[in-house]
């Protein structure tokens, strides 16, 4: 059963004091729970939330299943987050996805072997200018060629 950590609960409290909306504070929230439940969110999380939070499941999953960065299953220890927006296209990271999935021989959006990565193609992570790029969990690699991105995930391993 899942529970957020006492600095977790102190957060989400935190969070439903800034807004006059209790409602705000989902988003927030959420992200609390994520990084507390390993990276991922299920029923167990958002029933908790609800009680923590005062507002009801059906509430918290609106905005859970609307957000492409909360995800429902794990996603290893490194989720790997490729732009697929015109930007990042034009610039080569199709190309860079594909050779970021066959050097770790794994389908997209789906766990590697080893359960260390999943890589997923996402819409625009807001660096345009410093094109193609990806987010490994929460940091940011820009200006990426396909030989640099399989460098930088060589070394997380």
């Amino acid at each position: 059963m899942f529970q957020l950590s006492e600095d977790g609960l102190k957060k989400v409290q935190t969070e439903l004091k800034r807004y006059e909306s209790r409602q705000s504070a989902v988003i927030p929230a959420l992200y609390i729970a994520q990084k507390e439940n390993g990276g991922y969110i299920t029923t167990e999380v958002i029933d908790h939330l609800s009680k923590v939070m005062d507002i009801p499941v059906s509430r918290i999953n609106e905005v859970f299943k609307f957000y492409t960065m909360f995800n429902n299953k794990s996603v290893g220890k490194y989720h790997v987050q490729i732009c697929n927006n015109i930007s990042c296209v034009l610039n080569g990271s199709r190309e860079l996805t594909e050779h970021v999935l066959e050097s770790l021989n794994c389908k997209m959006n789906d766990l590697t072997l080893d359960g260390k990565f999943k890589i997923s193609s996402v819409e625009c992570l807001g660096a345009c200018g410093m094109a193609p790029m990806m987010q490994v969990n929460e940091d940011y690699h820009e200006n990426l060629t396909p030989q640099s991105a399989i460098e930088i995930l060589k070394g997380l391993k």
